[in-house]
């Protein structure tokens, strides 16, 4: 059969022999497949464009999954076109291989065409491939696309003081390596996911993190840390009036930069004039039984806890202690009930007057469900009931309200309590402070002792200094540098911490 019509225009005759060798099943099926996959791609990404907040479905249709189809049905063109003329040259006696002879115009046109089209669909797949890294990075592609496993996550994360830094800023940073590392294990939650084998909740902390030396350190400078900042922090009674308490600190920042002062306070912990490793003996680094301090001079001070298994601490690796050790929730924060109703107090969102909220919050919150929907439901019935029976004119009177106590309560749990991933405040430490967690008693518990004998202290006045304490429309402690008093008299307090008490699901 002739590769053209003989009465054909030679500029034509490229264009024949090209439709001839794709007219073929294969080509066919893969030049609609492209057809459709390219329609698609214009369609998603106009959409991409217009839209302020697409959804993440959108961006991995549009720049992973339609492209991969586009490639595709080009592939099927191509294998087809080539299948289909080595059959037919079989058949005819002819030599398989390729000739390429630029002699005539119908050569030349084809060339021009597929030069043409390489060059477009070059710069088409570099535009998409920058487009799908991208959205790989973006913060919808880490926590929206899969709901129910980064829900908590994603849902902390919009509530935390980073909610305008990319995931990717801290769980990545910068460098082929680690974006490499991150893919790679992004890849294996992939099939975690698919397959349903993901834990519940997720484990933190995240193990093979980057140092924070790398990530946190790139917006918060250390060696400028010094000083001492105020914290007011304010609580509410579970009595019938909801009392208000105060207590204001200053905390005792400091720094470890000997340029900016002596190293002192919190921050002399950094590693700047100090360098501290530690070994803890369970996953989430809460008990730790062995601490290596080093100062500039290169002084070395080890402490032991009293229950310490020394052989055992001598073959297990050091891990040297940076800025997630102590600020270990600095973007997925799940806040306990106590302080999230304490601080719905504050900003009025809760009415004081409504009696014995607080407590009726808190327990709301607390008790155990199921299911989300299971929860707004059984945090309706709750408040209603309690007030309807207990407080039936306060009901009445008040019941504008008690709706929006509902509301807020169940706001509350939306944003802080998750039982479909089994999580809450209680399976993620945070490691600031120590009112509901050991925290800064995992290490200054008057338990860690060197071979001299120095003891990591357990005082108060290292890290704040009691600046007031308020009840009320009173005063329990006006003085600076009071011990702190607390507002129920529990004698010799020195043996306790306050996580021996407060749980983060109710005030005493």
């Amino acid at each position: 059969m002739p590769d053209s019509k003989p009465n054909a225009p030679p500029e034509l005759a490229g264009i024949a022999r090209l439709r001839q060798l794709t007219r073929n099943p294969i080509s066919l099926v893969g030049l609609a497949l492209s057809v459709v996959a390219l329609g698609n791609i214009l369609f998603l990404f106009f959409i991409d464009l217009t839209n302020p907040h697409p959804s993440p479905y959108v961006g991995i249709l549009a720049f992973m999954v339609a492209p991969g189809f586009l490639i595709f049905g080009l592939a099927l063109v191509v294998l087809g076109a080539f299948y289909y003329r080595r059959r037919q040259r079989q058949s005819a006696g002819v030599p398989g291989y390729l000739r390429l002879d630029f002699s005539g115009p119908a050569e030349r046109g084809v060339a021009a065409f597929f030069l043409a089209f390489m060059v477009i669909f070059i710069g088409m797949s570099v535009i998409g491939s920058y487009k799908a890294y991208e959205f790989t990075d973006s913060v919808s592609f880490c926590g929206q696309l899969c709901h129910s496993v980064m829900a908590p996550e994603f849902t902390a994360y919009q509530q935390s003081p980073h909610a305008r830094v990319a995931c990717v800023e801290c769980h990545v940073g910068a460098g082929a390596t680690w974006y490499v590392k991150s893919k790679l294990s992004g890849t294996r939650q992939v099939f975690k996911t698919i397959l349903n084998t993901f834990p519940r909740p997720i484990p933190t902390p995240v193990h093979d993190l980057r140092p924070a030396q790398e990530t946190c350190e790139q917006c918060h400078w250390p060696e400028k840390f010094y000083g001492s900042q105020l914290k007011v922090f304010n609580h509410y009674a579970s009595d019938e009036k909801n009392t208000p308490r105060q207590i204001r600190l200053l905390i005792h920042t400091g720094g470890g930069n000997p340029a900016t002062g002596e190293p002192g306070g919190i921050h002399s912990h950094m590693n700047i004039a100090n360098e501290i490793s530690y070994i803890a003996t369970d996953a989430q680094r809460q008990n730790i039984t062995y601490i290596h301090v080093k100062d500039k001079q290169g002084r070395v001070t080890d402490y032991y806890s009293k229950d310490a298994n020394k052989d055992q601490i001598a073959k297990t690796l050091l891990h040297r202690m940076d800025c997630v050790d102590c600020h270990n929730r600095p973007t997925h924060i799940y806040v306990p009930p106590d302080v999230s109703v304490d601080r719905s107090f504050t900003s009025h969102r809760l009415d004081i007057t409504l009696p014995f909220l607080k407590q009726q919050a808190v327990a709301a919150l607390t008790a155990s469900y199921s299911t989300t929907d299971a929860a707004i439901q059984g945090i309706a019935k709750t408040i209603y009931e309690y007030y309807g029976s207990k407080y039936p004119d306060v009901a009445k009177e008040k019941e504008h309200e008690i709706r929006a106590a509902i509301d807020e309560t169940q706001r509350i749990y939306r944003v802080s309590i998750f039982p479909e991933m089994k999580l809450d405040w209680r399976t993620h430490p945070n490691n600031i402070g120590h009112f509901y967690f050991s925290g800064c008693f995992r290490c200054h518990d008057g338990n860690h002792v060197s071979a001299e004998g120095k003891v990591i202290r357990k005082d108060c006045n290292i890290c704040h200094t009691v600046l007031d304490q308020r009840e009320g429309a009173g005063s329990m402690a006006s003085a600076p540098g009071l011990d702190f008093r607390h507002p129920v008299d529990l004698g010799d307090m020195t043996a306790v911490t306050c996580s021996d008490c407060h749980s983060g699901g109710a005030s005493p």
